[in-house]
């Protein structure tokens, strides 16, 4: 894992997008990201367990796998949004990038690679993309049945309960979207 402010320049989302400064986990934390490096799955079956985690399944996105709605699958994780439940990631190969936004409303880019996990909490404005390999396979976890509902961002989500638990439990220094 590595993250660091996202650059804002023109071009590829796949691209690094690197502004050359570093965000460490500490910051992340106070966003409410979590970041562990697993190298097996007993550690995340532990994980698991302890957060009352019961499903999970694997995806894997990559033109090969996912044929011609790759392009537009991956344009639309790109789109800003949130969820209304935890969202855990267990990156079982390739590489990718997590973009949340600070609490200044800035993109902090999370480069994963194998054996990361990430816990963003319900209520976290976020975008995700493969890499410019175009290839990541990851675990997903769900407390229920699985299930992958994005909603983008936009004013009426300022009055979705699960942003406003996310504010509320950062203590205010998140900004609301505008």
């Amino acid at each position: 894992m590595r993250a660091y402010w996202y650059d804002n320049e023109p071009g590829d989302q796949r691209e690094d997008h690197d502004s050359g400064r570093p965000v460490d986990t500490d910051y992340l934390e106070k966003l409410g990201v979590l970041f562990f490096h697993y190298p097996n799955l007993d550690s995340v079956n532990t994980m698991a367990r302890q957060r009352d985690y019961k499903n999970r399944d694997e995806i894997t996105v990559s033109p090969e796998r996912m044929g011609d709605v790759y392009e537009q699958k991956v344009k639309s994780f790109f789109e800003e949004h949130l969820h209304e439940d935890e969202e855990i990631r267990y990156i079982l190969d390739g590489e990718g990038f997590f973009d949340v936004r600070s609490e200044e409303d800035e993109w902090v880019r999370i480069r994963l690679g194998r054996s990361d996990l990430l816990i963003l909490p319900a209520g976290i404005y976020h975008r995700f993309t493969t890499d410019k390999n175009n290839y990541i396979k990851a675990m997903r976890l769900f407390k229920e049945e699985p299930k992958w509902t994005p909603l983008n961002r936009g004013p009426e989500l300022n009055l979705n309960p699960h942003r406003q638990d996310y504010l509320e439990n950062r203590g205010g220094v998140v900004k609301a979207a505008s």
